[in-house]
C-alpha cells in the first residue's frame, strides 16, 4: 500500500474554492493541461505562471501534491529530531505556501513565516489565500518578492525549505545556489524536496555532497554519509492524495487519487540522535513465506527476507512502508 498524508487544510481548500467563483472552468483546464506540458519539458515558473488564471491552476493541480509530499517529509525530520520545535520557518520558492502550511501542521509552536518566491503572480495569490484563513500562520506571513537563484535571501529562520524550487535552478549554478542558501540563512534545519526523478535525484546528490564537505549533518533519509550505494537507479519516495473533482476535470482524470513522487534531503547542523540504521527504500513485497524488502543500509543496500516463522520480526515488517527507518537485520533466506 502506499502511504498517504491527510488532505490540505480544511480552510485553505475553502479559499481555494472562493477564488474559484465566477471563473470559467474550460479556461482553467485550458490552462492546466499547458502547465502539465510545461513541466514535462522542465520549464521555469516565469513561462508557466504568467497570470493569476495560471496560479489558479496550478493551487487546484499541482499545490495539493506539493504539500503532501512536503507533509511526509516534514514529518520525517519530526520523527528524526523530536527535540526540535521550531517558531520560524522560511519557505523559499515558496509558489502559494504549500510547504508553510505543512509545517504549520507538525509544529504549531510557529509563529513567523518568510515566504519568499521571484513570482509576483504566486505571491499575490498565495496573501489572498491566507487573507481568508483567519488564524493562519500564513495570514501573519512576510512575503517578500525575492530571486533567491541570484542573491542570497536577506532573512533568516530556525527552519529553511525549499520545495519543488532547486529544480529550476541552472546546472551550472545548483552548488552555489545550494552553498548560499545553507550558509547565509542561519537554519538549524535546512530542507530540500524535489521531483522524484533521476535528473532531480542526481542534481540532489551533488548538493549532498557539498554539504557535507561544508559542515552539514544528514537527518534522512539517508542512515549514512557516505556516497549514495545506487548504481543505475535513484532514490525516491512517494505519497498518495485524493484527487478533489475539480483536480479530475482539470486534469481529465479518471483515477480518485494521484501518487506523488518526490526526492528529499534533510541536513542539520548536528547529527539526530538516530536509532535506525536502515531505510525501505521500495515498497517492501508481502508473501505466503514472508516480507522481502529493499533496504538502505550503513553498509550499503541490502535485499532482505523476513521468514513468517521469525514472529515478532515478521509483524514488524508487514507494518512498514516504503520510506521507513528502522534496525537493519540480517539477511535471511528461505
Amino acid at each position: 500500500m502506499t502511504p498517504g498524508q491527510p488532505p490540505m487544510p480544511a480552510a485553505l481548500l475553502q479559499a481555494l474554492a472562493a477564488q474559484l467563483e465566477g471563473r470559467s472552468r474550460q479556461e482553467l483546464r485550458s490552462r492546466a493541461q499547458a502547465l502539465s506540458s510545461g513541466y514535462r519539458l522542465h520549464a521555469t515558473t516565469a513561462a508557466t505562471i504568467r497570470d493569476e488564471s495560471d496560479a489558479l491552476s496550478y493551487a487546484l493541480t499541482r499545490m495539493p501534491a506539493t504539500y503532501a509530499a512536503v507533509a511526509h517529509v516534514l514529518s520525517r525530520l519530526a520523527e528524526a529530531r523530536p527535540d526540535f520545535v521550531p517558531v520560524s520557518i522560511a519557505d523559499v520558492g515558496c509558489g502559494l505556501g504549500a510547504a508553510t502550511y505543512a509545517a504549520q501542521a507538525i509544529w504549531p509552536s510557529l509563529d513567523r513565516a518568510i515566504l519568499l518566491d521571484q513570482s509576483a503572480v504566486f505571491l499575490k495569490l498565495a496573501q489572498e489565500l491566507a487573507q481568508e484563513i483567519s488564524a493562519s500562520l500564513v495570514s501573519q506571513a512576510q512575503f517578500l518578492n525575492r530571486d533567491f537563484v541570484a542573491f542570497a535571501p536577506d532573512v533568516q529562520a530556525e527552519l529553511v525549505v525549499v520545495s519543488y524550487a532547486l529544480t529550476e535552478a541552472p546546472e551550472g549554478a545548483l552548488i552555489e545556489i545550494a552553498d548560499r542558501l545553507w550558509a547565509s540563512m542561519g537554519a538549524e534545519i535546512f530542507v530540500i524536496v524535489e521531483p522524484g526523478t533521476s535528473r532531480d535525484y542526481a542534481r540532489l546528490m551533488r548538493v549532498r555532497a557539498h554539504l557535507l564537505q561544508h559542515g552539514a549533518r544528514i537527518l534522512a533519509p539517508c542512515p549514512h554519509e557516505s556516497a549514495c550505494p545506487l548504481i543505475e537507479d535513484w532514490c525516491h519516495f512517494t505519497t498518495r492524495l485524493p484527487r478533489s473533482k475539480e483536480h479530475l476535470f482539470l486534469k481529465d482524470a479518471r483515477v480518485p487519487y494521484e501518487d506523488e513522487k518526490f526526492s528529499y534531503l534533510i541536513l542539520g547542523r548536528r547529527p539526530a540522535d538516530q536509532s535506525f540504521t536502515a531505510r525501505l527504500i521500495a515498497p517492501p513485497q508481502i508473501g505466503k513465506t514472508g516480507v522481502y524488502a529493499r533496504l538502505c543500509t550503513t553498509g550499503g543496500i541490502e535485499e532482505t527476507f523476513t521468514a513468517r516463522r521469525d514472529k515478532a520480526l515478521y509483524k514488524e515488517m508487514r507494518r512498514k512502508e516504503w520510506g521507513d527507518p528502522l534496525v537493519a537485520h540480517s539477511k535471511e533466506t528461505e
